[in-house]
């Protein structure tokens, strides 16, 4: 498929942002670039939709997404692929196989890291347990303890990325599990506050240097209740993350959303819907002359 009618089935979601005016480079200062395209809420679809399909004709589908990636790793010299959950359930194709395709399939197209979505637990951790041998990548679970269960020491808080000069550092969140997925799905998984436990990941990943802090999240981009663990509530109650791609809610999102965070610093905000019709696109460009992380990053997001 030609890139131009890929980008007409299966839209690349970003925008043009300036953290601030005063942070544009002087004419002729050279800058870093980082390219990050994600998923989220793929839910098994290894198919593009029937072109008869009444919402989403021909769109979506794995061939299609690994061509798009392909073209863009073409033409940029530093980019992560990353995904935030829910991989697992919603055609038949997880019913036969349970997830290793899945995981295959996300490993032949070099995905740098995922988080769990509550989907990824229809399998029971047994199940995830053995799809995940087929997985190359590192799943990150922050806020989901599996000390007492077969998937203690198989998923990870966080990691760090280094792409060029520019040290990336990506954590996961999780939505609580009880209430959503039967409880002998997770077994003995303790659950831990989101909002604190993302506090304790940036501390972690500040103190290693990176000079960009991510975090995969399924917790859903905002709810009715203000109580509720949500991207823009954690975007609002933390400081230090410079992007959250979100998952859960199926949001369609034509740009990342601007969240002011708790120290008036900004964060993005983004989810590209469901069924992997749509794939995620931010550009961050940064300034090696600038010292502090907030003054680093000129532009985010350039859309294509």
């Amino acid at each position: 498929m030609k890139r131009r009618s890929f980008l007409q089935q299966s839209i690349l979601v970003g925008t043009a942002l300036s953290v601030s005016p005063n942070l544009l480079a002087a004419k002729g200062t050279k800058t870093r670039k980082l390219t990050i395209l994600h998923t989220n809420d793929t839910h098994s679809n290894i198919d593009p939709f029937p072109a008869t399909h009444a919402k989403y004709p021909g769109r979506g589908g794995v061939v299609a997404r690994n061509r798009m990636i392909e073209q863009v790793r073409s033409e940029e010299e530093q980019v992560l692929l990353l995904d935030a959950g829910d991989i697992f359930q919603g055609t038949p194709y997880f019913n036969k196989y349970h997830g290793v395709l899945e995981m295959k399939l996300m490993s032949k197209m070099a995905y740098d890291a995922a988080t769990m979505g509550n989907h990824d637990f229809d399998a029971g951790l047994d199940g995830f347990l053995r799809a995940q041998e087929e997985a190359n990548f590192p799943f990150l679970c922050a806020n989901y303890d599996f000390s007492d269960t077969v998937l203690a020491g198989k998923t990870q808080s966080r990691t760090t990325i280094q792409k060029g000069s520019v040290k990336v550092g990506i954590f996961g969140l999780g939505v609580e599990l009880a209430g959503l997925v039967p409880d002998s799905k997770f077994g003995e998984t303790r659950y831990l506050d989101p909002i604190e436990t993302a506090r304790v990941e940036v501390k972690a990943l500040q103190d290693e240097g990176c000079d960009l802090i991510i975090c995969l999240s399924h917790l859903g981009y905002d709810y009715e209740d203000p109580q509720t663990a949500s991207d823009l509530k954690l975007a609002r109650e933390t400081s230090g993350i410079h992007l959250i791609i979100g998952g859960h809610t199926h949001t369609f999102l034509e740009k990342p959303t601007v969240v002011t965070n708790a120290e008036g610093q900004q964060t993005l905000v983004n989810q590209v819907g469901w069924a992997g019709v749509t794939l995620g696109r931010i550009d961050f460009h940064f300034d090696p002359k600038r010292r502090t992380d907030s003054e680093q990053i000129l532009i985010i997001a350039d859309n294509v």
